[in-house]
């Protein structure tokens, strides 16, 4: 009966993700509040689902079901939607949501459909696992890669943006976000461009530059709480590993990792309390950071190498 159930919601929580997508890419060239809307709706729907499956495989297990690959997986898609929900809270240009859902839906996708049948069962938890730390370390560890992860999408993203324009765009962009840059617009930046044509160019360019500001506050915030989280998960883990190893730290691999990862996180937002401005520094900062979360939740799992290969692929 739980299997079904739990079956039940994984695929309506599919659909909902694969449909909050397709919307999201539609309103990000066409604003509709109909699509909008929809796409809200559809992972609201989705995040209940999720939270559906987890509460029923905690209550089959009587424990917090991130024990493997799968439900790590599960946990972090929800994330996403959770996140998803909160930016749409706040009323977000809809550039953040299609960065977003297609997040929770690949990493839904990936779980349910490259994982094997084997490692999607429930189990009862190895020794190790078998401590009141598991929830504080294992949950705040998977909040940290989700807001870690969209906070460097976001990066990227505003990066993109900002670098695709003209060098007049990026002057405007800077005059008007940072003071540091005021005195930058002189006669000769414009000097390939006709005067009597700039009030044609300041509206598009004013939108855009709220566009990046906008992208670039969020990736700030959400570094910011991603690096706040991971502290606290590695603090909470060398507790753990004391507890269940007899040592704070064993320079497991996946431990490592994470050290690397909140220093890559560390340098972009030292740069950016240097620099409040859009930068290489920290643009680079935060796409490195990118692949090292993905590096640490899947690929220290797949190889299935070191203390913390709980979920490895056989």
């Amino acid at each position: 009966m739980y299997i079904y159930m739990e079956r039940a919601f994984i695929n309506i929580s599919f659909l909902m993700l694969f449909s909050a997508t397709l919307l999201n890419s539609i309103n990000l060239f066409h604003e509709f509040d109909k699509p909008k809307r929809l796409s809200r709706s559809s992972m609201t729907i989705a995040s209940l689902c999720t939270t559906e499956f987890l509460v029923i495989r905690w209550f089959q297990t009587k424990h917090l079901p991130v024990s493997n690959l799968y439900e790590s997986s599960m946990f972090l898609s929800w994330s996403f939607s959770l996140l998803y929900i909160m930016l749409e809270v706040k009323n977000q240009n809809g550039l953040s949501g299609a960065i977003i859902a297609p997040s929770a839906m690949l990493t839904h996708v990936f779980a349910t459909l490259a994982l094997p049948e084997g490692m999607q069962q429930s189990t009862q938890l190895v020794p190790a696992l078998q401590s009141h730390w598991s929830m504080t370390h294992v949950t705040t560890m998977l909040f940290s890669y989700a807001t870690l992860l969209c906070g460097s999408l976001l990066a990227i993203s505003s990066s993109s943006i900002y670098y695709g324009k003209t060098k007049n765009d990026r002057v405007f962009y800077s005059t008007h976000n940072s003071s540091k840059y005021s005195s930058l617009l002189q006669l000769d930046d414009l000097n390939q461009t006709d005067v009597r044509s700039f009030p044609h160019i300041l509206v598009p360019n004013s939108k855009k530059c709220q566009l990046i500001n906008r992208l670039d506050r969020w990736t700030y915030q959400f570094i910011s709480l991603g690096f706040s989280l991971l502290t606290i998960g590695i603090l909470s883990g060398a507790v753990w590993a004391n507890e269940a190893w007899g040592s704070y730290r064993s320079w497991d691999p996946k431990e490592t990792w994470a050290l690397v990862t909140r220093l890559i996180h560390a340098t972009y937002l030292h740069t950016k309390t240097i620099n409040r401005g859009v930068g290489e520094g920290p643009a680079a900062a935060a796409s490195i950071g990118f692949f090292l979360v993905w590096i640490r939740f899947l690929g220290v799992n797949l190889l299935g190498i070191g203390l913390h290969n709980y979920g490895w692929l056989i």
